[in-house]
């Protein structure tokens, strides 16, 4: 049973880091939704509904009664495991697995729970700083398959010579990797910085191992260069650490540097903090909104969040691809709603609900839910659906992405998204 519920929440957690998720924060959420009568999640506190006690007697309501009663057969078994099981029970490690089964009840790949262990992990990892060997892995619970979809710059596998398609096979003498144990495998290839880990890929059909040196890991997010005297180009690989701020930045660089046009790069990026898209849609948009919600009410909110006059005017195209997911689907599609921005590549993944982020209990534990489903402004769908690029460029069959950055003459997908923003860039200058 406990190896079940692991392999269930390995695989929950595998699906958060490499399918994508889109988060929202938890001091949104309770301003959306305030409190509730009977109790409200706080900084990790659950509030009961105030009880009479007396000695070693207390006193709640027939309602609170009635919920705990639901509860029964869990405490039935609790108290059987701890009075009968052959060996000294770790009652707090089972009460942490009933509250994971809590969530995996709902049915739902993006809402599950963290130890306080884990919960600490997921807030370093969106910094961007950890230690380990620098790649991102994207995993396909179909086929079992793990792919590396980006290889950091600088980093100890694009030094030992890891490349973006390879398929990670093994870790260690003998662990097999599939999206199913894939995180037992990313811990294992974390550790302590100048130790090393043999990992070994699939390229080609053939088994490659290198041994890597683990080292401290500072990912970027944004990554930017002009191609010409008046386009330039971003890429934004995740929706985390201070993307936002750090993509305004080399905006404002490029702009200064004479770029009437921009291409925006969202190719393979999983997605994020909401918050950043939001901020960085504003840069290109006006007053309006990046997306609107549907909770389970079934009203359409479109008070969460809204963009303001004043833009930066350029024109606009982006690059997706199957991997661009949640954060990244929101913003192209407000910046295809309201920017007037062309869009390249092929159709993004299809992840259109978010995930609110929470702290729970009074031990650093936390969880994250889906709490919404969300439309773009001009009330497309995308929850697995997707969005389908205005220009339609496909991979040369064999082309596993592996380019130099801003590589305008192998990367197709880029060379066309530059052909569409000069033809744009023309057009601007006859009207």
């Amino acid at each position: 049973m406990k190896k079940s519920l692991m392999l269930a929440f390995s695989l929950l957690l595998t699906l958060l880091l490499l399918c994508s998720c889109t988060f929202v924060p938890a001091s949104k959420l309770e301003a959306l939704f305030g409190p509730s009568e009977e109790s409200v999640i706080t900084s990790g506190d659950l509030t009961a509904p105030a009880s009479d006690e007396t000695g070693d007697t207390v006193t709640i309501s027939r309602e609170e009664y009635e919920k705990y009663q639901k509860f029964a057969e869990v405490y039935s078994l609790f108290d059987a495991a701890n009075m009968n099981f052959y060996k000294e029970t770790d009652p707090d490690k089972m009460i942490e697995y009933a509250a994971r089964g809590v969530l995996m009840g709902l049915d739902d790949p993006y809402t599950f729970y963290y130890d306080p262990e884990e919960f600490e992990e997921m807030w370093k990892d969106d910094e961007g700083n950890y230690v380990g060997i620098g790649v991102l892995i994207s995993s396909n619970m179909e086929t079992q398959v793990c792919t590396i979809s980006r290889v950091f710059a600088g980093s100890p596998a694009e030094e030992a010579g890891v490349q973006r398609g390879d398929i990670l096979y093994k870790v260690g003498d003998d662990m097999f990797v599939t999206a199913s144990n894939l995180q037992e495998a990313v811990d294992i290839m974390r550790g302590v910085p100048g130790t090393d880990v043999d990992v070994t890929f699939l390229r080609d059909g053939e088994e490659i191992t290198f041994t890597i040196t683990r080292k401290e890991i500072n990912v970027n997010q944004i990554e930017s260069k002009m191609l010409d005297d008046e386009v330039g180009y971003i890429a934004i690989y995740e929706f985390a650490g201070n993307c936002h701020k750090e993509f305004e930045t080399a905006l404002n660089q490029l702009v200064a540097m004479g770029a009437k046009g921009i291409i925006l790069d969202l190719r393979d990026n999983p997605g994020g903090w909401v918050d950043q898209a939001q901020y960085i849609a504003d840069l290109f948009m006006d007053e309006g909104e990046l997306c609107y919600l549907v909770y389970r009410d079934g009203v359409e909110h479109h008070e969460d969040y809204p963009t303001r006059n004043g833009k930066v005017d350029v024109a606009l195209t982006i690059l997706i691809n199957e991997n661009s997911a949640s954060s990244s689907e929101i913003l192209t599609g407000a910046l295809r709603d309201c920017a007037d921005a062309s869009v390249v590549g092929v159709k993004s993944f299809g992840k259109g609900i978010i995930q609110g982020v929470y702290p729970v209990g009074d031990k650093g534990a936390g969880f994250q839910m889906t709490i919404a489903q969300y439309f773009t402004p001009n009330g497309e769908a995308v929850h697995q659906v997707g969005i389908t690029p205005e220009y339609i460029v496909e991979l040369p069959e064999g082309d596993n992405g592996m380019y130099d950055f801003a590589d305008t003459e192998k990367d197709v997908q880029l060379k066309k998204a530059f052909e569409v923003t000069k033809e744009k860039l023309q057009e601007n200058t006859e009207k």
